[in-house]
């Protein structure tokens, strides 16, 4: 099923090409700075499509097959658009054993998403990271800026319910 939030990130506007042609064009001729320039080309759209990443490519002259092994290989680096509210479920070595596993399921479920993508209506973004800090607390979610501690899958639908 298509996001239909995701249709309007898919339309990038004269203007936004022309802030991406100067990023581009700031760094250019200098060495090391396709990080830089993927690094403000996602805060200027929210996350990289292929086109983002062919222009990018282009315009430093660099294979576009790097640009997509660095967009790949960094967790920072979003090849789809982003939720108004990012889910973060741990799945580290302590959350996981204590169910991080059923919690994600529960979050899948409700929001009939899986890990990775955007709702429907650009409300939520699920993802699962490696580690929050919070071991002794697992399993753990964070929601933004909120952290959810000691999670049971039960009460997945009344924290939803606080996020607009």
């Amino acid at each position: 099923m298509a996001c239909e939030a995701c249709k309007h990130f898919n339309e990038i506007s004269e203007e936004e090409w022309r802030k991406l042609d100067e990023i581009i064009e700031k760094y250019r001729g200098k060495q090391g700075v396709l990080i830089p320039v993927l690094h403000e080309a996602q805060q200027l759209l929210g996350f990289l499509p292929r086109e983002v990443q062919e222009r990018v490519a282009e315009r430093l002259d660099i294979p576009l097959s790097e640009v997509y092994s660095v967009v790949t290989f960094y967790a920072f680096f979003s090849l789809k658009p982003k939720g108004r509210h990012q889910i973060s479920v741990c799945k580290g070595t302590a959350c996981y054993v204590r169910g991080a596993d059923n919690i994600l399921q529960k979050l899948e479920e409700t929001l009939g998403i899986k890990a990775g993508d955007t709702t429907d209506d650009g409300r939520f973004s699920i993802e699962v990271v490696r580690c929050m800090g919070a071991c002794g607390l697992g399993p753990v979610m964070r929601i933004d800026d909120d952290i959810y501690a000691r999670l049971k899958p039960d009460k997945i639908p009344s924290i939803l319910e606080k996020y607009e």
